[in-house]
């Protein structure tokens, strides 16, 4: 997931001396720190633990939308109520990134490893079993606060176990996390929903959940604050990075961490790129309803339509990662890959009017939009812990902290907005199926009333049972009993349409003109994220990144000899 093992990047060190005694097996599974950097198969270990519990956790957060329509009307929510449910939730898991900062004091793999467990538990016993609506919002409330945590700890160990040249690859294994975790979701939605119900998707996720949890339990260990505080360019840095971290003082290191986070750099970049990922918040939260309501898709062959985005966004950032990793740059991929997303997200938004694009023409669409954001993303991760770094590479959790409040909060605040911008989502999901259903059952007697529309305006002036003789007689003369019976055996259905029928007609000729007003503000965020690119730290040439590569490792070199000087 870094750089590839340097010749020196061998086996741990034995412990010195005075290191105090291993803990037993019971305390290694809350005292988790080493006190020397890994060697390389136990530090890709320890990464691929952290993606696989970023996976599990997006899957049993994202699995909530993928069956959002089925939650609706099995808790008889309106459909701005299950808008607040995401809205809250989001919320919460925004202050619980700001609680997450104190991993800088707390440490991380913990803050994982339980968060998940109790993530787990909720998605197999919690969810699926709540009783009402409120108690459903209250349980997806507390998995999005473990969400909100995790958000903020698992890339800050990423970060603390992939030194800078092998950083963006790392952090493009770690963006695959809510990546696949969405692909998961799809593809099991995709592959179950024709025999297993919403609870039982929720299920899946907290079995999932649960393996990994022991996996992570046994196996995630994560750096002392003496090592994590330091910063690391290459894997040859070891050496050099061990002995400073044994003159430095933690508790020196972490004063100051929030003002020094509140900088342009830091806050307007983390503010631009979750703008710039409003159209994925939106394929997370609004594609099943969006194509539901404006195509007719169900649930299972809208979540197909998504792998092709999922998947072809989950190759594009490990690849753009690697890339970039090469190239010793971020900035160019950035650009590139944000100036791509603007083109064809419009191209989009352009489709979402016309009722005859096919499902592979979305198809296309989505694979290009997946691979243009992964090589905008992998490398703005990297980018930005680089430029936390460059601030105070011991607060690295508070940078990340920072981060995971903005886009948890605009996330929030652009669900909020969904139905105030798509105006007709709300009648089309809470009516829009009763009114196709009442349609076609009422269809014989809508047949006979629109023949004699004067005669059954005249009777709808009356109740069923206080209708004038004479009127009753001209109705069985005009349609005959039969007719009458029918008309009379429909009145359920022809009550619900007169109800929201013309409301759910008008919602239907003004959804897609609403939902192509969305997808335009989500390509207006994508522009706003480009001028952020030129304050973040990195370079724009890999000729220049690649001599300062050159010039650091001189200077460790140097600083090396100058230690062994002062040891001899």
């Amino acid at each position: 997931m870094a750089m590839p093992a340097s010749p020196d990047d061998t086996n741990v060190r034995p412990a010195d001396p005075g290191t105090p005694e291993a803990p037993g097996p019971a305390a290694r599974l809350w005292r988790r720190e080493l006190d020397h950097y890994p060697d390389t198969s136990r530090r890709m270990g320890y990464l691929a633990i952290v993606v696989l519990t970023t996976v599990v956790l997006y899957y049993a957060l994202y699995v909530q939308y993928a069956v959002a329509t089925s939650i609706i009307t099995h808790f008889h929510m309106t459909y701005s109520y299950f808008v607040w449910v995401s809205v809250i939730g989001n919320a919460v898991g925004a202050f619980a990134s700001l609680v997450a900062g104190l991993a800088d004091r707390w440490g991380r793999a913990n803050m994982v490893v339980y968060g998940l467990l109790i993530a787990a538990l909720l998605s197999l016993l919690g969810l699926p079993n709540a009783q009402g609506k409120g108690t459903y919002l209250v349980l997806f409330a507390c998995l999005s606060f473990i969400e909100g945590i995790v958000l903020v700890a698992t890339p800050a160990l990423i970060r603390d176990f992939s030194p800078q040249l092998g950083r963006a690859t790392a952090m493009g294994y770690w963006t695959m996390g809510p990546v696949i975790g969405s692909l998961v979701v799809t593809v099991v939605t995709s592959s179950t929903l024709s025999f297993a119900g919403w609870q039982d998707e929720l299920r899946y996720s907290g079995w999932a959940g649960l393996a990994v949890f022991v996996l992570a339990l046994l196996g995630l260990r994560e750096l002392s604050p003496r090592l994590r505080d330091q910063i690391m360019v290459s894997l040859r840095d070891r050496a050099l990075v061990e002995a400073r971290a044994k003159g430095t003082d933690p508790r020196t290191a972490a004063e100051g961490h929030w003002r020094q986070m509140l900088r342009l750099d830091v806050v307007g970049s983390a503010t631009a790129v979750s703008l710039f990922l409003l159209l994925y918040f939106g394929a997370v939260g609004n594609f099943v309803v969006y194509f539901a309501t404006t195509f007719g898709y169900s649930e299972q062959r809208t979540n197909g339509l998504a792998n092709w985005y999922w998947a072809a966004n989950a190759v594009a950032l490990v690849v753009a990662g690697l890339l970039s990793d090469r190239l010793k740059v971020r900035k160019p991929f950035m650009l590139a890959g944000a100036v791509g997303s603007i083109v064809v997200t419009s191209l989009f938004a352009l489709h979402a009017t016309e009722q005859h694009t096919g499902y592979y023409t979305f198809a296309a669409l989505f694979v290009a939009i997946g691979v243009l954001t992964g090589v905008s993303y992998a490398p703005w991760m990297a980018s930005f812990t680089e430029t936390v770094e460059k601030q105070n590479p011991a607060a690295t959790a508070t940078g990340l902290a920072v981060w995971g409040w903005i886009i948890r909060a605009v996330v929030a605040i652009s669900t909020a907005f969904v139905p105030v911008v798509v105006t007709s989502a709300t009648p089309l999901v809470e009516h829009g199926a009763q009114v196709k259903a009442a349609s076609a059952q009422a269809a014989p007697a809508l047949a006979i009333i629109d023949a004699h529309p004067r005669l059954f305006a005249k009777l709808g002036a009356y109740p069923a049972d206080a209708v004038p003789p004479a009127l009753a007689a001209e109705a069985g003369r005009e349609v005959g009993a039969e007719g009458l019976a029918t008309v009379h055996k429909a009145q359920p259905q022809l009550a619900l349409l007169q109800r929201y029928g013309s409301q759910v007609k008008s919602a239907a000729a003004d959804g897609p003109r609403q939902w192509r007003t969305w997808w335009l503000i989500c390509v207006a965020g994508q522009v706003i994220f480009l001028p952020f690119i030129f304050v973040m730290a990195g370079r724009w040439s890999p000729r220049r990144a690649r001599d300062e590569a050159v010039e650091h490792q001189r200077a460790v070199d140097r600083e090396l000899a100058a230690l062994s000087e002062e040891s001899d």
